[in-house]
């Protein structure tokens, strides 16, 4: 197994440490649950130090790739770990137009996430999907309810949708969505409560149920496009505010910038 691993050159040693294991793990030359050589191995193989070696394991063992097991080795997981998704979520989260990009994620992921659903409904999960729209209606009606209180219910709702599919992968992207996404989304609530349309807010997921009641195929998309709509106006002007705002504060070090004699 030894020889699958490259000699390393150019790029951050660690880093290509990294790449080289996740690669060979990749191309099927190491299977979930095979051992990976010895620090001692994967340091000759790829005529790199002990240390660097040490430092890319801990890296994939924090990524839920690899994981470590007392007197035994390190080992490749068998299970998917939601922290496979980390690389992928700081990446997001480091993006310019982050907010922006993540209701174009989010509405990509529903459609196929919809399509998935329709495959996989039965009457059981049909239950649960709308025991959880039950719940997020009867927390979203009640007297003085707050922005977080409907995220955490509509929350709950998306992942009785991600659970449908059976798919840990999908529902562990979708989890982190929700969770990126929590600032933005509660702010689109607090609109919702501002502008005394928590019906609106329900009506949109009344739309999903209904489509997946009807499995009706043909109306994913204008139902997934119609859902995010007070979310995306909300962002667009969020986005607008912030522009006037760091325009405002050039304009204002401009005139405060004194001539040079």
């Amino acid at each position: 197994m030894v020889g699958v691993f490259k000699e390393i050159g150019g790029k951050t040693i660690v880093d290509q440490i990294v790449d080289n294991i996740a690669n060979a793990i990749i191309n099927g030359e190491i299977k979930p649950g095979d051992k990976i050589p010895t620090e001692a191995e994967l340091s000759k193989s790829m005529n790199v130090g002990r240390n660097s070696v040490r430092e890319a394991i801990k890296i994939l063992v924090a990524y839920g790739v690899l994981k470590i097991k007392r007197a035994e080795g390190t080992f490749v997981r068998q299970e998917f770990s939601r922290r496979m998704l980390y690389p992928l979520l700081y990446g997001i989260i480091l993006q310019k137009d982050f907010n922006g990009q993540i209701i174009e994620l989010r509405k990509i992921l529903d459609v196929g996430l919809l399509e998935l659903v329709l495959d996989k409904l039965d009457k059981d999960y049909l239950k649960s999907v709308e025991e959880a729209f039950k719940e997020l209606k009867k927390i979203s009606k009640k007297p003085k309810v707050t922005a977080e209180e409907m995220f955490e219910a509509d929350v709950r709702f998306h992942r009785a949708l991600a659970e449908v599919t059976q798919n840990k992968l999908l529902e562990g992207i979708a989890y982190y969505v929700d969770k990126i996404s929590r600032p933005s989304r509660i702010i689109t609530n607090k609109r919702f409560l501002d502008d005394d349309a928590v019906d609106v807010f329900l009506a949109k997921h009344e739309e999903l149920i209904r489509l997946l009641r009807d499995r009706d195929r043909k109306a994913i998309n204008k139902a997934v496009i119609n859902h995010y709509e007070y979310w995306i106006d909300t962002e667009q002007g969020l986005a607008k505010q912030t522009k006037q705002i760091k325009k405002t504060k050039r304009t204002r070090i401009s005139k405060n910038l004194k001539p040079l004699p």
